[in-house]
């Protein structure tokens, strides 16, 4: 089962700066005479919801149930902004301002932005008290409180909604803004970009140091996690009392980043809604990016959308490692996620059908298939000093192709227990004719609720029959040369 089919079960409370984003597109073939800019025919007009809308609406496209509140006015663009809410189903709730809706408006010619021009007034603050009252109000019947600040005013009593979210034993995620994080204080997570995470602790000269600022930041807050995103280098994951966790951006041809800030979140908040484990809800999260940056302008990501990244992703990309510690982290993640994992081991040796048949069989055994393969020296040890016919580094490439395997690893001690018990797999497959109490590391898989198979081999097929059939058509071949 896709993790987006829990998406369904996320209840989420969104509030925040609300805004309409209008769209004015068209050629621009000529200088205007009257000044040195472009003059643009525009064509097409389009009205986007925008800010913590679009965050709502990212949701919604998701799957997810979600209520917006925010302070809107009583004029035009207040009225386009709820109707393209009720048209994709979200709840909301409005304290209705004589500081009107605040309005962006983008002027583009060939997927290029060429001028933004903002129509907004503050935000009085009994509005934004009143926004509070409504937060309040609602609580109670939703499970995560996002908050999208956009500096535009509405939550100028931010600390209120955390406090009031607290007492409710509701999590808060928020997208921070501004140069004063105390006022996030107490939030389960933020969500700040680098140039803002900057802003705050000060330059990063590397991902050390900012992941060692992040968990200052976490103490300093109070705060469970933090989130960093890194444009292309990524995202960088804190949470207190846990190792971080980086993740790499998806290499994608950029059109346009408008509002990918706000997907991320949605994407965040409807899979931690939904009960996934915050890892995981990132890296969906980073799939999400991925997507609404190929597209022009304040854009949504709809489930299917994400699950068709998803499946591709997902496509055989077999995963060679030269150490067990990456792989030790991919097992976690993955039996995290509730996948099965399954290992077994080999020399490999002149790779056959024999041998893709039994991967096979083993990889139906759960979702995920280690493959640890004997180093040269042991095979040496095992087959004699004429073997390997092929080296570790080719072996492990082959088997990496095939798409069965999923994860591939060296192995150097006689038996592979000690990597099994460091493993932890759920199902330990070996071929042959074994009792399962004789296989080494069998005990270990037992003992963490693990599962042991014995396969057959299939008959006619030999890594050394192989090689003892070339030495005798060498033999003969000399012979007759002679």
């Amino acid at each position: 089962m896709m993790a987006t089919q829990q998406f369904e079960q996320a209840k989420i409370l969104v509030v925040g700066d609300v805004m309409l984003d209008q769209y004015w597109t068209g050629q621009a073939k000529r200088i205007s005479p009257e000044a040195p800019v472009p003059v643009v025919k525009v064509a097409e007009e389009e009205r986007r919801a925008g800010g913590a809308a679009n965050v709502a609406l990212n949701i919604a496209a998701l799957g997810g149930q979600v209520h917006l509140l925010g302070v809107i006015g009583e004029d035009h663009y207040g009225e386009d902004l709820q109707q393209l809410l009720e048209q994709a189903s979200v709840q909301t709730g409005w304290v209705k301002s004589e500081a009107g809706t605040i309005c962006k408006l983008r002027v583009l010619s060939h997927h290029q932005q060429l001028i933004r021009m903002d129509f907004e007034n503050p935000i009085p603050a009994e509005d934004a008290q009143a926004l509070v009252a409504l937060v309040k109000a609602q609580l109670a019947n939703y499970g995560v409180l996002v908050i999208s600040d956009y500096a535009k005013g509405a939550l100028q009593f931010v600390e209120q909604m955390i406090e009031a979210a607290r007492e409710a034993g509701v999590p808060v995620l928020i997208d921070p803004k501004g140069d004063d994080f105390n006022r996030y204080r107490g939030a389960t997570l933020i969500k700040p970009n680098q140039g803002e995470f900057e802003q705050i602790v000060g330059s990063c000269e590397s991902t050390e140091d900012l992941l060692d600022k992040a968990d200052n930041l976490i103490e300093q807050l109070d705060l469970q996690a933090l989130l960093v995103t890194r444009s292309e280098h990524g995202m960088a994951l804190s949470q207190k009392g846990e190792s971080p966790y980086l993740l790499q951006s998806q290499a994608q041809e950029v059109f346009d980043v408008t509002g990918a800030g706000d997907t991320v979140m949605a994407t965040l908040a409807t899979a931690f809604g939904a009960g996934l484990p915050l890892q995981q809800a990132v890296n969906l999260a980073n799939e999400a990016a991925s997507i609404v940056v190929r597209k022009v302008g304040t854009s949504t990501v709809t489930r299917a959308e994400l699950d068709e990244q998803l499946k591709a992703a997902q496509r055989h990309q077999g995963f060679v490692a030269m150490n067990e510690k990456e792989v030790k982290q991919l097992v976690r993640l993955a039996q995290e996620k509730g996948e099965k994992v399954v290992f077994t081991n080999g020399c490999f040796d002149l790779l056959h059908s024999g041998h893709v048949r039994y991967l096979n069989e083993a990889a139906k055994r759960g979702d995920r298939l280690i493959v640890a393969v004997n180093s040269d020296e042991s095979v040496k040890l095992l087959k004699g000093e004429s073997r390997p016919i092929v080296p570790l580094e080719s072996r492990m490439e082959l088997l990496s192709a095939l798409s069965c395997v999923d994860w591939v690893l060296p192995f150097s001690e006689e038996t592979p227990e000690r990597l099994i018990c460091e493993l932890k797999p759920d199902v330990l497959v070996k071929g042959g004719d074994y009792r399962p109490e004789e296989i080494a590391g069998a005990q270990c898989v037992w003992d963490n609720g693990g599962e042991v198979e014995i396969l057959s081999f299939w008959e006619g097929y030999s890594t050394t029959s192989m090689v003892e059939k070339i030495q005798q058509a060498e033999a003969e071949e000399a012979a007759s040369c002679n």
